[in-house]
């Protein structure tokens, strides 16, 4: 730009990823816990339509926070992705880790070229034959890339739920039940307000399946696991 409209490169990065950041504030947390037999994954989300949590393929998992529209097109475009890759080589090629790169790819070029950064924060999860094996991947707005282990939180309040989790996720994968009731415990405790359990949306990858590992646990289920 010709001056006197010039800002420096630093100053523009700032701005952007100032802009990005609170737009993803606004938007409802989502926790991703490693357990005994699985991934569990918990959005704070009313809406009984427009998911948060979602399956990409067998064994993988996504889930985005921020605006809907946006990180609706990227799990699209991550369904895509997958197909095709399955479909061209095998079935065992698509994982979360190549998908996770794919978007850090995607957000960091969108970043760092666009005026408008995207306002999205997204989680990568797949559950693997062994806990061992399990993927975590958290992947920013600007394309930064985190391989979590044990737990990840994205959105809102994500920096008190990782504090709150870090001293209680302890001791090895928890069961479901437990898991469960950590995350909302969690959920409940940076919000300062008890959540009904329509209010959430839950969904695991879970290693015990035949097939498609993913399946959307009910609010009813979720209450006999939480009794």
């Amino acid at each position: 730009m010709p001056l006197p409209y010039y800002v420096s490169p630093e100053q523009m990065m700032q701005d952007k990823a100032e802009y990005a950041k609170k737009g993803i504030a606004k938007g409802r947390s989502i926790i991703a816990m490693e357990y005994a037999d699985g991934v569990l994954m918990v959005a704070d989300n009313p809406s009984v339509s427009l998911y948060k949590i979602s399956e990409i393929y067998d064994s993988i998992a996504f889930s985005g926070a921020g605006k809907y529209s946006e990180f609706e097109n990227l799990r699209k475009a991550g369904i895509r992705h997958a197909d095709l890759k399955g479909y061209m080589y095998s079935r065992e090629d698509v994982t979360a880790r190549s998908l996770a790169n794919g978007y850090s790819q995607t957000l960091g070029t969108i970043f760092s070229q666009e005026i408008k950064p995207l306002e999205v924060e997204i989680l990568v999860a797949q559950v693997g034959e062994s806990r061992e094996t399990n993927e975590l991947y958290r992947i920013s707005f600007d394309g930064s890339i985190f391989d979590e282990r044990g737990f990840a939180a994205i959105g809102g309040r994500a920096e008190a739920l990782q504090v709150f989790l870090k001293e209680r996720y302890k001791n090895g994968p928890p069961s479901l039940k437990d898991a469960l009731a950590l995350c909302v415990a969690a959920l409940e405790n940076v919000t300062n307000q008890k959540l009904p359990l329509e209010g959430l949306e839950i969904a695991v990858l879970d290693r015990g399946r035949t097939g498609r590992k993913f399946r959307r646990i009910s609010p009813v289920e979720s209450r006999q696991f939480l009794a």
